[in-house]
């Protein structure tokens, strides 16, 4: 079986060349552009590259960006302050507090001082409870990112050749799929098996305490793997013509990025699978930029 390579790079680029020619009318309309904040502490350099990328899209999307670092050495306080001082500029609609942060600083009590409206992340308590409600408006990033890549597999369209149809991406029908989710953290898993809840699939966590975790992983029409494990899932563990969607980005010895999924093992039985890089991560930076517009539009509308 040859897969189809679910290409988010080319994929995200299509969500960001219709977002800027939304951007360029709401600035002709208006006089306003949308504003992304992004505040790094820590010289993490995972970290720094993925705020450099952000900060690009932004730029060509049409955004203003306001990125800050701070030192490592950082105190609650310092870091509060600069969320309050973002919270209250009324030209950052988006709020981005790059994770991980160092040890010292709590990273739950940080995120919740940001504003519930301003959260590009969607990870403020607000929000996720909106989510688990089904009436979220923010949406945490990782996850709407790989739902748009489930949708790419299920569509008639190949990544990576052209432009996506007039009408976008169509909404793939996830009744009687079963979706296992590896991982339950908040920024993935949990908000995870709340999407996919809201679009009718029948879905399964597992975690490092779960019992005969390859069987069930075995069963799923989708597969989302998002711990962390370098080559954690390997083909034991995958159904034949299962969608296999790789959250995992770790870094070897070598230096190179390998996923959470043994690409080579699992992609010639996978029905569609995303590559490590270029898989969920640039979804996960176009979500970010449609969460930040959408907030922007609402201030405009307020």
């Amino acid at each position: 079986m040859s897969p189809k390579v679910l290409n988010g790079k080319w994929l995200s680029k299509q969500f960001e060349q219709r977002l800027r020619l939304r951007v360029v009318s709401e600035k002709e309309k208006l006089g306003a552009v949308p504003g992304l904040a992004v505040l790094l502490v820590g010289e993490d350099p995972a970290s720094g590259y993925y705020v450099r990328t952000k900060s690009k899209v932004a730029t060509r999307c049409g955004f203003q960006t306001f990125d800050e670092r701070l030192p490592a050495s950082a105190s609650f306080d310092d870091v509060a302050a600069v969320l309050t001082r973002f919270n209250e500029d009324a030209n950052i609609h988006g709020i981005l507090l790059q994770l991980p942060l160092p040890a010292s600083l709590p990273e739950n009590k940080l995120l919740d001082l940001i504003d519930p409206e301003k959260d590009a992340d969607g990870l403020h308590p607000y929000n996720q409870g909106l989510l688990a409600r089904g009436d979220a408006l923010l949406k945490p990033c990782t996850p709407l990112g790989c739902m748009h890549l489930v949708d790419l597999a299920l569509s008639d369209i190949e990544s990576g050749e052209g432009e996506l149809p007039k009408h976008g991406l169509p909404r793939g029908d996830l009744s009687a799929k079963h979706a296992v989710v590896i991982g339950r953290s908040i920024l993935v898993g949990k908000p995870l098996v709340q999407l996919l809840l809201e679009r009718n699939a029948t879905v399964t966590t597992v975690h490092s305490r779960t019992a005969k975790i390859e069987e069930i992983c075995r069963s799923a029409d989708i597969l989302i793997a998002a711990v962390g494990r370098p080559h954690l899932v390997t083909s034991g563990w995958v159904k034949e013509g299962a969608i296999v969607i790789d959250v995992g980005i770790n870094r070897l010895e070598d230096g190179s990025l390998t996923g959470d999924v043994d690409y080579d093992a699992v992609a010639p039985i996978c029905q569609a699978i995303t590559p490590v890089p270029g898989g969920v991560g640039p979804m996960t930076v176009a979500m970010l930029m449609e969460n930040t517009f959408n907030s922007f539009l609402r201030s405009i509308t307020a």
